[in-house]
């Protein structure tokens, strides 16, 4: 299934394609489309991340969030801590955490040395991965 939202990634917009990918839909493919485009006029694809759509920001809420209720991950601990750090950090409340102070931190270096979404994509997943990895561990210390 094709999922499409706005160009130039950065935190939400990378959080929320490694969750599909792992979580929703592994034979995802993302589309990248300019900042300015209507999301009523997406007929091939759903729409995320986007002014106005379902699995987009509500209230003090980030489209992670919103895909976390939709597709019921939440039980999950693991992906309950990442959805906290994704959230502070995409709605201007990284320095209520500091690992939501990195993350915002990181994207944004990602987001310099990549050369399109793709690219970062690909590289970003790496960091979602180590994120859910140690909150495994954590939850399961065996």
């Amino acid at each position: 299934m094709k999922w499409v939202t706005r160009e130039k990634v950065h935190v939400d917009r990378v959080a929320c394609p490694w969750l599909i990918k792992n979580f929703v839909d592994k034979d995802a493919q993302f589309v990248f489309v300019p900042r300015n485009t209507d999301p009523a006029t997406i007929k091939d694809g759903t729409p995320f991340d986007m002014k106005g759509v379902e699995l987009g920001h509500h209230g003090d809420e980030c489209s992670f969030d919103a895909i976390m209720k939709k597709y019921n991950l939440g039980k999950d601990p693991a992906l309950r801590k990442i959805q906290e750090i994704v959230r502070l950090a995409d709605t201007d409340r990284e320095n209520e955490n500091p690992l939501s102070f990195s993350l915002e931190i990181l994207a944004t270096g990602y987001g310099l040395i990549t050369k399109n979404d793709h690219e970062t994509l690909e590289k970003e997943f790496y960091l979602y991965d180590a994120l859910y990895a140690y909150f495994q561990k954590q939850e399961n210390p065996k």
